[in-house]
């Protein structure tokens, strides 16, 4: 036991990635293969590119929890269009278990860290991980036909981090300009307009 009274261990991580990251993985057998050529919310994807978005961002955000900074966090998320590896029905679950528990350790969430090839704290870096799990977790049972819910801690963060600036607010953000949505709406409707999504997407149109 440690009695050294000026001891201060680190503080307990403030959010729980896992939730975010097991409903990915639960949604991704739902996806069959003749889906991977579909629309999503994200014009440029179709959701074989959404899948290796998130195949990359889930090794991306790990390393950048273990400050394990490299090729993987320093390359822009549009620098190309993702490549969704032939295996990725076994790598994808496994990299979102790695990303939820590289953030459970303290020291993920302290001294700065690279994401995307953005310098940021740790603690910020965690919440861009979260929100990208919850609107690109999202984003892919839309696609996919599949119920989505998401905890109401991990959409008040979200709608915290995606919050348009009022110096500016129809500045794009993290996902691009907000959609306007009723201020009654739920919650998850919220922040997927906050993403500059309509919460009313469908495949179909």
């Amino acid at each position: 036991m440690d009695t050294d009274p000026t001891h201060t261990s680190a503080p307990a991580p403030a959010l729980d990635l896992e939730p975010a990251a097991r409903r990915i993985a639960a949604l991704l057998d739902g996806v069959d293969d003749a889906r991977l050529c579909g629309p999503t919310p994200c014009p440029d994807y179709a959701v074989r590119e959404l899948l290796g978005h998130l195949a990359m961002l889930a090794a991306a955000f790990r390393d950048a929890a273990r400050k394990d900074l490299g090729p993987g966090t320093a390359t822009a998320p549009d620098a190309a269009l993702p490549v969704l590896d032939d295996d990725w029905r076994e790598t994808l679950p496994r990299r979102l278990e790695e990303l939820a528990a590289a953030w459970r350790s303290p020291a993920a969430w302290t001294g700065m860290t690279r994401a995307g090839g953005v310098e940021l704290p740790g603690e910020v870096a965690a919440a861009v991980a979260l929100d990208e799990l919850v609107v690109h977790g999202w984003d892919l049972a839309r696609s996919t036909g599949q119920p989505y819910a998401a905890g109401e801690g991990e959409l008040r963060a979200c709608a915290a981090l995606l919050a348009p600036d009022e110096d500016d607010p129809d500045r794009g953000g993290i996902f691009g300009p907000p959609v306007p949505v009723r201020d009654d709406a739920p919650l998850l409707d919220r922040v997927i307009g906050l993403s500059g999504r309509r919460p009313d997407w469908r495949p179909e149109g």
